[in-house]
């Protein structure tokens, strides 16, 4: 009764899943390769600290690295009182540079 109702073609399956690799592609870009760019200078950050170093802490502690006991363990010295705290290394979130101080 309709012969060119069933005449039409479908569109490939490549077609269809277009849109769907293209929001992929587009949170892979920027989503996900810009936290793996974060992490990675993070953990190249935490393997270089060094005695003398201010850094401050995910807490939001400001101190310098007084000793770096073992691999993961950190002693600060805080100011105005000079305490010593031990803290992970993990807890450290960035180096305050001499510029950021007040």
């Amino acid at each position: 009764m309709f012969p060119s109702l069933f005449l039409q073609s479908t569109p490939s399956s490549l077609v269809g899943f277009l849109p769907i690799l293209l929001i992929f592609a587009i949170f892979y870009f920027l989503l996900f390769m810009p936290m793996q760019r974060q992490r990675k200078n993070q953990q190249k950050m935490l393997a270089a600290l060094q005695n003398g170093n201010v850094v401050q802490t995910s807490g939001g502690i400001v101190g310098t690295i007084v000793a770096i006991e073992s691999d993961d363990t950190l002693v600060l010295r805080v100011k105005p009182d000079n305490i010593k705290i031990q803290v992970v290394r993990s807890a450290v979130s960035s180096l305050v540079t001499s510029e950021g101080k007040k």
